[in-house]
């Protein structure tokens, strides 16, 4: 199929871009940064001939299994990473938020990619793609944040005892972190709770005729809302910022990450997906 041909380049491309953005910070070559971005951007453009074949060839919104799912997550965190990347100006975030996209996407890469032309009636619906296109937006947004974290936590680790001109020192500032960690989560929560929550809840009631089923999946992404919940919380009430928050951050995009697959062991109304 013609549209997993286009998958199949970006998929080449944003590797190829990772491991520049790497090459980059190793040896500090800044021309290397702006080829790595070049290169995500070639990859951007093909993932979005990919999706929108996928699109045309189905005749339905490109997310209705894992794999799309999962393949449009990766291509929205690209997308994130450009966007931060020209808006700080900093091209050593590529070195912590590339990694995340090719992970994404090499899941993504592993998962069935038959087409389902024959969708069944739950998935007929426009509260399914306001639900899923917004969950997608508000995952990558975590996915973001996770990104950070973890760089966070290594620079901070390691801020005692780097020289200056090492590897280290070359990191984003924490403050810089920490501000777009508590960005991407302050973006992506909103528009979690209305995709994930809000307009699941309305979807699930004309599918199945309830708001809430307790099905494993809507029970993980309650999980997910609650916890992101409790991060703003301690945020603004408690003040946590820096290592509490980032472990706080890559928890949450952990728990994310096994909601993916929890239909495939736990079933539910959920296990097509």
């Amino acid at each position: 199929m013609i549209d997993i041909t286009f998958f199949w380049i970006s998929f080449w491309l944003y590797l190829a871009g990772f491991l520049l953005f790497i090459i980059y910070y190793s040896l500090n070559r800044k021309i290397l940064s702006k080829v790595a971005l070049w290169v995500f951007g070639a990859g951007l453009i093909s993932h979005t001939v990919a999706i929108i074949l996928r699109w045309r060839l189905s005749g339905h919104d490109p997310w209705t299994n894992m794999y799309e799912y999962i393949s449009v997550m990766a291509w929205t965190s690209v997308l994130a990473m450009i966007i931060i990347i020209k808006k700080f100006k900093n091209p050593v975030l590529g070195v912590c938020l590339s990694p995340i996209s090719f992970l994404l996407i090499s899941i993504g890469s592993l998962l069935p990619k038959d087409i389902n032309n024959q969708l069944v009636p739950a998935l007929q619906s426009v509260w399914l793609s306001i639900h899923v296109s917004l969950s997608i937006i508000g995952e990558g947004a975590f996915a973001v944040a996770f990104g950070v974290s973890i760089m966070y936590l290594i620079k901070s680790k390691k801020k005692s005892t780097h020289k200056k001109g090492s590897h280290y020192s070359r990191l984003p500032s924490l403050e810089l972190l920490d501000e777009i960690n508590y960005k991407a989560i302050s973006i992506g929560y909103p528009v979690f709770t209305v995709g994930a929550l809000i307009a699941g809840a309305i979807w699930a009631s004309k599918a199945w005729g309830s708001f809430w089923s307790w099905d494993p999946k809507e029970v993980s992404a309650l999980i997910i809302w609650i916890f992101y919940t409790i991060y703003l919380h301690a945020r603004f009430q408690k003040g946590w910022k820096g290592n509490k928050a980032a472990v706080m951050s890559i928890i949450g995009f952990l728990v994310t990450l096994l909601s993916f697959f929890g239909n495939y062991i736990l079933g539910g109304l959920h296990s097509y997906a």
